[in-house]
């Protein structure tokens, strides 16, 4: 199993601030749910890392 490993899953992925003042992930797929809670700037990064990969996934697919 890995990154490049593609599975036959469909999920489905909701992004949202808490009422604590975090960032929530919440995923739901095949009846399990996956809440993951990040600090704003635990946040901040992940979508800094997720442009980095589209970035590259752009270079990938020229």
């Amino acid at each position: 199993m890995g990154i490049n490993t593609e599975r036959d899953i469909e999920a489905n992925l909701q992004i949202g601030p808490t009422d604590k003042g975090f960032v929530r992930l919440f995923i739901e797929a095949d009846g399990i749910e996956i809440p993951m809670d990040f600090s704003p700037e635990e946040a901040e990064e992940i979508a800094e890392e997720i442009m980095a990969a589209a970035a590259a996934g752009r270079k990938i697919g020229d």
